[in-house]
């Protein structure tokens, strides 16, 4: 019995194992081939090509000059293969002298470890004419790899600059937000570069290869072609903004031309950089240079640059006025100069005072006494309303990023931002552009253009996005009431450029018509006590006014906007008239403007 039992178990025994064996041996094999599969077959990402940035008349603006990167294999710092290293090094520092050995270890280290498979990057970029010469004997050797490897090149280095923004590297806060840039490694930072990003840097490509056991290549089973190449084309004139950059040499400041419809064909802010230092790398001394620089060279001031809007705004806040239902253009004031409110004197410009002045006559002469007066009968929320409905204290919607939205200030903004109470000096400085009310550039530009056209436009540089247009797109805001009254402001501005006593007449020598306004923004308060004020020339640079001058033209047939503003400037049409009648005259010398 007992022997039966022994038997019995062993045979259990050996029938367990048999039946584990053909398990092992026929049953898995299916999972084991799969496995293999996946330990054998690699899916490898191709970069995409950057999509080149053009002007209107397809001159590169930003492209990708031709190169290649460099990698070594994997753990090749191993005793077993250290040898390797170092020849495949030295070799590397012999053909391309450029190359230094100190930077190659370094680069080769950061990213060797022994979960690393792939090659890894030592070199991010060797020009095409000096790889050529030996690319044949680098690319027979087993532990390199040469990648074409394109670079962002601006051939207008500082034109635009702030415009066109740059590229340089991703860094973990890019990846996190576009896992695509951990491949690619660049990404847009600043400007239309970076509005334009996702568009410009394509969508990878992949390879399914099949590898031995030690990584090598064997066989290509698959390619699917990367999405690249994506041009953007925009409605800017490059050589027309070089111009117009020239006229602006030695000054702080910024400018925009603009279409009536909203399409921009050049573009400034200054002072400027070239572009190309922030993908070649620069120094600690000349960033920190440019960094602690009083006059913000790294400040986009078309889109970024807050300041009091002055006389700029009357145009617009006279529309108000005499839309209001509170008075209307008929409504006049006697303008001795000086106005008491409560305990403080409000002076206008002109020392004799203006005498009667109706709305032409206020915006023609810039009348700072009318609209003190006006705001007092109005008050604060009417027009903050008012400015903000105009589009004041709102984004353009500019294809640009971070645009500033500005301060249009009120009774509840100050109430929450300061925790006090309003006052009334508060809304008559608020009627002449000045104290907390802050605007950019471009807002003053946007806001011309709703006095041209009676339309609120969406300003944009791109005119077509790979094979798709731009779509022009604008808000109907006005009233009609203030559509009917729009002409007398449009005369008012007409005044302005043509009028004997215009504020902008005598600094133009445009060959078309224009119609505008000039505007002296203060940056320092003038004391109470001062009889007599000093002109700007008298004060210290940094304590001058603003210069503001913005304008439409042709005045009776409007197809451009060109608004300028120089930081410490002066007088408006003193400090811009020159200039914004150079820009208007080149215009009509390129064939943009067709008729006077």
């Amino acid at each position: 019995m007992k022997i039966k039992f022994i038997i019995l178990l062993f045979s259990s025994i050996w029938l367990a194992l048999l039946v584990r064996v053909f398990f092992l041996a026929v049953e898995s094999n299916n999972y084991y081939e799969r496995l293999s599969l996946q330990n054998t077959i690699k899916h490898e990402k191709i970069a995409p090509v950057r999509g080149e940035i053009v002007d209107r008349k397809n001159r590169p603006i930003a492209i990708n000059k031709l190169g290649f990167k460099i990698q070594l294999a994997p753990h090749l710092r191993t005793k077993k293969h250290q040898k390797e290293f170092e020849e495949e090094v030295k070799l590397l520092t012999q053909l391309l002298p450029s190359l230094k050995k100190e930077k190659i270890i370094k680069n080769y280290k950061k990213k060797d470890s022994f979960y690393n498979h792939n090659f890894i990057d030592i070199v991010e970029f060797i020009p095409y004419d000096e790889m050529m010469p030996v690319y044949s004997v680098l690319n027979l050797r087993d532990n390199i790899k040469i990648v074409s490897a394109p670079k962002r090149y601006y051939p207008y280095k500082n034109i635009a600059a702030h415009m066109i923004g740059y590229v340089a590297r991703a860094n973990k806060k890019d990846i996190k937000n576009n896992t695509t840039l951990e491949l690619i490694g660049y990404t847009g930072k600043t400007g239309l570069e970076k509005y334009y990003n996702k568009y410009l840097q394509g969508i990878p490509g992949e390879r399914e290869i099949k590898v031995n056991a030690n990584n090598r290549e064997i066989e290509e089973l698959s390619y699917t072609s990367p999405q690249e190449d994506r041009k953007l084309k925009l409605s800017m004139d490059i050589e027309l903004q070089k111009y117009i950059s020239s006229l602006f040499m030695g000054k702080v400041g910024a400018f925009v031309v603009m279409k009536t419809d909203g399409s921009i064909l050049a573009a400034g802010s200054f002072p400027n950089y070239d572009l190309n230092i922030f993908v070649t790398g620069m120094s600690y001394k000349m960033y920190n240079e440019l960094a602690s620089s009083l006059d913000h060279p790294f400040t986009n001031k078309l889109t970024h640059g807050l300041y009091p809007p002055g006389s700029s705004i009357k145009p617009l806040l006279g529309l108000l006025y005499i839309t209001s239902g509170k008075i209307n253009e008929h409504w006049s004031v006697d303008c001795r100069s000086n106005l008491k409110i409560a305990n403080r004197t409000f002076r206008c410009w002109k020392k004799k005072g203006h005498h009667h002045t109706d709305i032409i006559k206020a915006i023609r002469e810039s009348c700072d006494d009318y609209f003190y007066k006006g705001s007092l009968i109005l008050g604060n929320e009417t027009m903050s309303k008012g400015l903000k409905r105009y589009g004041f204290g709102k984004k353009t919607g500019i294809d640009l990023p971070n645009e500033f939205i500005g301060v249009v200030p009120s009774r509840s903004w100050k109430l929450q931002k300061y925790h006090r109470s309003w006052n009334i000096g508060e809304t008559a400085n608020m009627s002449i552009g000045q104290g907390d009310f802050l605007t950019t550039p471009l807002q003053i530009a946007r806001e011309t253009a709703l006095i041209a056209t009676g339309k609120l436009i969406t300003p944009h540089f791109a005119q077509e996005i790979g094979d798709r247009p731009y779509k022009i797109r604008y808000q109907e805001i006005l009233t009609p009431l203030e559509k009917k009254k729009l002409p007398l402001i449009r005369e008012a501005m007409i005044q302005v450029c043509n009028s004997p006593h215009g504020t902008a007449t005598h600094y133009l020598h445009s060959k078309i018509k224009l119609a505008g306004k000039t505007g002296t923004a203060q940056v320092i308060g003038i004391k109470q006590d001062i009889k007599k004020r000093k002109l700007e020339h008298e004060l210290s640079y940094y304590n001058r006014s603003h210069a503001w001058f913005t304008t439409y033209g042709p005045a009776k047939n409007p197809q451009y906007i060109v608004t300028v503003m120089i930081e410490h400037g002066g007088h408006g049409g003193h400090a811009a008239g020159a200039i914004v009648s150079e820009i208007y005259n080149r215009l009509l010398e390129l064939g943009y403007i067709k008729n006077k």
